[in-house]
């Protein structure tokens, strides 16, 4: 479940980061200090709510997880990001082509709040991540519950998690790929 959260973090934060230092080229209207000054603080605070926003449905959810079923399909680590990404590819383009044309007006700030949006959800994962290990099981969505675009893996159609061991599938806590042991 973590490994969705996580799925939008890297493409958030790269098209952010190349917006942003494309629009650091253009003076814009507000000039480049200030426009970097509030994609400093947009920055800020897309982080804090990012990563905080729907926690408490995230953990009532993993509390209320049951174990993993024979007939509950489970998605690889890859066909979820995968699915997520297809899904949300034109949303991200348009943030992308907005942060860019932003920067007309308050240059870079476009840019670094989108960037705040992928590290808030990677801080997101990650404290999923430390839930996972703390209770040394992973949190699955079932797919059938899923969005039709590969996310939403708190939304209303989710009515509790699943969970397996640890060692389960090919993700680690947290949504990252499972680094395996390098043979000798």
């Amino acid at each position: 479940m973590a490994v969705v959260v996580r799925a939008g973090a890297a493409p958030l934060w790269w098209a952010g980061v190349f917006a942003a230092g494309v629009g650091v080229l253009v003076p814009g209207l507000t000039g480049r200090r200030i426009g970097v000054l509030a994609g400093a603080a947009l920055f800020i605070v897309a982080v804090a709510v990012v990563s905080t926003v729907r926690r408490g449905r995230y953990a009532g959810l993993a509390r209320s997880a049951a174990r993993a079923g024979k007939h509950d399909v489970l998605q690889d680590r890859a066909v979820s990001v995968r699915n997520w990404r297809r899904g949300h590819r034109w949303w991200l383009l348009l943030g992308f082509v907005a942060a860019l044309g932003s920067a007309f007006a308050v240059p870079a700030a476009g840019g670094l709040l989108l960037a705040g949006c992928g590290t808030g959800l990677r801080l997101k994962a990650a404290w999923l991540g430390r839930r996972e290990r703390a209770e040394e099981a992973l949190l699955w969505v079932r797919v059938d519950w899923l969005a039709a675009t590969g996310g939403r893996p708190a939304g209303k159609a989710v009515k509790a998690y699943r969970s397996t061991g640890i060692a389960a599938g090919d993700a680690a806590p947290g949504g990252a790929r499972r680094r395996t042991a390098v043979l000798v």
